[in-house]
């Protein structure tokens, strides 16, 4: 029997590689070897579904040195400006940011690769026959736990925190398509107006449950401030326990794209004869170019800026003219004389546009070095006196 110093210095033999396959099964290599991953360069990376080396526009320097953190003081949200000399991942966003032609360039080739890829004429009816089905189920699988409570509200739309504040008087505000309550629980939370009024409704009777379990709601004295109700903002009634000229402001925080094109003018009217003479729709949406439409792969396609995601619900993305001309009743005509279709009635709604703007801006992700090119609709849009 060899000692340990003898079989120490015995030969070893180099490992070898299993072989995957056999010579005779080597014809069905391209149908079973998954081929081994290899680094990307930088040109082959991506952001989010955006290749990294689309830039933004950069905007002129101003005196960096004595404003290091790219504001104003006191700081306004929304002036966080990306200059020349500023490093893209010093902060976690940047306001009013431009994408070059390469971007709009990217985002055609995306629209051009859906279009070609859409969801079938099957799928189409399933997705669009009764679409708070797939909300309520949405809500089931996430309850109160998806979106964030919407903090932001008072600096986008300044009169929210004017109509919550003590003794502004009475005020009865809309939330249409509430969800899971991320934007009336805030405004619950802010309120010191007696006064005050919530009506936060939904289609999908899920989320109303959600709503009305939250210990926010039931701790809630009486006479209450919020209350929860189902409506469907396209259907043929009004909401529960209001009735036509009650309502002083509506909410409209990502809620219009989940209508079809279909329901846009029933939902608007609804809108338009629950508000009073000066009452206000307050709206924020998606736009076209987004982050999430640009990233939408092969069958979520239903239209033209109209997609299905992943767990059933339906998205729109907006232009800002297409939205004035939906709120102001300019809709817009074909050239076939014979359309009927294209006829707007005497009785279409048209709102006075107090303001619509695009809102761009870029999201950062520092840690993992990533852009993120998102962008919003915003609008206030009043009913005339």
């Amino acid at each position: 029997m060899a000692d340990e110093k003898s079989e120490a210095a015995l030969p070893i033999r180099p490992k070898q590689p299993k072989q995957q396959l056999t010579k005779g099964m080597e014809h069905m290599r391209k149908y079973v070897v998954v081929p081994e991953k290899t680094s990307s360069s930088p040109a082959e990376k991506d952001d989010y579904g955006v290749p990294s080396a689309i830039e933004p526009i950069r905007k002129a320097t101003s005196d960096a040195a004595s404003n290091p953190q790219n504001r104003t003081d006191p700081f306004q949200f929304g002036t966080r400006y990306l200059e020349q000399d500023s490093d893209i991942f010093a902060h976690n966003a940047w306001d009013h940011v431009e994408v070059d032609a390469q971007y709009a360039e990217f985002i055609e080739q995306q629209t051009i690769f859906q279009r070609d890829n859409q969801v079938s004429d099957f799928d189409k009816t399933r997705f669009n026959y009764k679409p708070e089905k797939w909300w309520d189920k949405f809500y089931s699988n996430n309850n109160a736990n998806f979106f964030k409570d919407r903090k932001w509200l008072v600096q986008e739309f300044p009169i929210l925190g004017e109509v919550t504040s003590e003794g502004y008087g009475k005020c009865t505000v809309l939330e249409v398509g509430a969800g899971a309550g991320n934007t009336a629980f805030p405004l619950l939370a802010m309120n010191r107006n007696e006064e005050l009024k919530v009506h936060a409704c939904d289609y999908s009777a899920k989320a109303i449950d959600v709503i009305r379990a939250q210990d926010a709601y039931t701790a809630q004295s009486e006479p209450a401030v919020l209350k929860a109700d189902v409506w469907d903002a396209a259907g043929e009634v009004l909401p529960p326990g209001l009735e036509a000229g009650s309502v002083d402001l509506v909410l409209m925080i990502f809620i219009f794209s989940a209508l079809s094109p279909e329901q846009w003018m029933r939902a608007v009217s609804n809108i338009f004869t629950l508000l009073k003479p000066g009452g206000e729709v307050l709206l924020r949406d998606y736009g076209r170019g987004d982050l999430a439409q640009v990233r939408f792969k092969k069958g979520r396609y239903l239209e033209e800026n109209f997609y299905v995601r992943g767990d059933g619900t339906r998205v729109y993305f907006f232009e800002e003219q297409e939205l004035r001309e939906i709120w102001s009743g300019e809709l817009s005509r074909t050239d076939d004389p014979e359309d009927e279709s294209q006829d707007i009635p005497t009785d279409t709604p048209k709102f006075e546009i107090v303001n619509l703007a695009v809102d761009r801006r870029m999201l950062v992700n520092r840690q993992r070095k990533l852009k993120m090119y998102r962008c919003w609709m915003q609008g206030r849009f009043r009913k005339p006196v």
